[in-house]
């Protein structure tokens, strides 16, 4: 039985963080969201600090981030480089040892359609970096995740896991590479480990959710050419938006802080979200998520798998 279905949240593809923040008070809250100094990330960083919240930015470059955060109150830089798992534990052991808890746990960073890359052990680099580098920090934060009870941890997926299921057979496209079908598979990974951080999480009183956050030009995009997003419909040939879907960076993380803080979404978790919106499941080309993306099976063997190639699990 699946919960994938609307729940009438009140807001939509138009709403911006701000407007799905409004009301609600993160005074006393503590937020960790990666990448949170840049596009979507920098936006959340900003809604959730309005809110009152106090958000910690792990970034791969600190000095960016301090930049790009100057003027946002509130906010607390440290060093993350999710492609390198020493990095991802260092964070990690310097935020334990500060006996702080987490309510809010944003996995936002990500790198999308890059040319072909292999970190750590040979690992595909966007798998790597979406997926595996949040699983090990999710999991070796996990204590002060777990503190207090109620906390929420949100993967920041995208419609782009319906480009590839888990290739459980080849991982690391070593019978061939494909950016996009890579891309696809790091955000199918990325809500399979919500579905199942929800299953493990729930009787400690943590809930996950996934959810794609619109299409919206942002660094992202940085491996992809002028022409290549011409061609795709996304921009005119003067680098404007052009696609009628697109949101702006505000709209594009209204999403994101609606699954960390809505209390309508009190009780349930591992879920897919889009718009604003609890989503459908989907086998064609309306909105929604895919089947595979939310199957309680895959999303267990997938953790395993995980666990066996990053050596961290909070749950084992």
């Amino acid at each position: 039985m699946t919960g994938q279905h609307a729940i009438g949240s009140g807001f939509g593809h138009d709403s911006t963080a701000d407007d799905v923040l409004a009301g609600i008070d993160l005074t006393g809250k503590l937020a960790v969201v990666t990448g949170g100094y840049s596009g979507l990330g920098l936006e959340t960083t900003r809604a959730l600090a309005k809110a009152g919240a106090h958000v910690v930015v792990p970034a791969r470059r600190p000095d960016a981030a301090k930049e790009a955060l100057s003027e946002i109150s509130g906010v607390e830089i440290d060093e993350l480089d999710l492609g390198d798992l020493d990095s991802v534990r260092a964070f990690a052991d310097r935020f334990l040892a500060s006996g702080r808890s987490i309510d809010l746990m944003i996995d936002n960073a990500a790198i999308m359609a890059s040319p072909e890359t292999r970190i750590g052990p040979g690992w595909e680099a966007q798998f790597a970096t979406n997926h595996l580098g949040h699983f090990a920090l999710v999991n070796r934060l996990w204590p002060a995740i777990a503190a207090d009870g109620g906390a929420r941890v949100v993967s920041v997926s995208s419609t782009g896991h319906r480009r590839s299921d888990i290739r459980w057979d080849d991982l690391n496209f070593d019978q061939g590479y494909d950016k996009w079908e890579a891309y696809g598979q790091a955000k199918t990974a990325n809500v399979l480990f919500a579905v199942q951080l929800d299953a493990l999480g729930k009787d400690s009183g943590v809930r996950a959710f996934a959810l794609h956050p619109g299409g919206i030009l942002t660094p992202l995009q940085r491996h992809l050419q002028h022409e290549e997003m011409v061609g795709y419909g996304w921009i005119d040939a003067d680098g404007n938006p052009a696609h009628p879907a697109f949101k702006s960076p505000e709209q594009g993380a209204a999403t994101t802080v609606w699954a960390a803080t809505s209390p309508k979404l009190e009780g349930l978790g591992g879920l897919f979200c889009e718009d604003c919106e609890i989503a459908e499941v989907s086998t064609d080309d309306t909105p929604g998520v895919r089947p595979y993306a939310v199957d309680p099976a895959s999303a267990a063997r997938l953790w395993t798998l995980s666990a066996e190639l990053t050596g961290e699990n909070a749950f084992r």
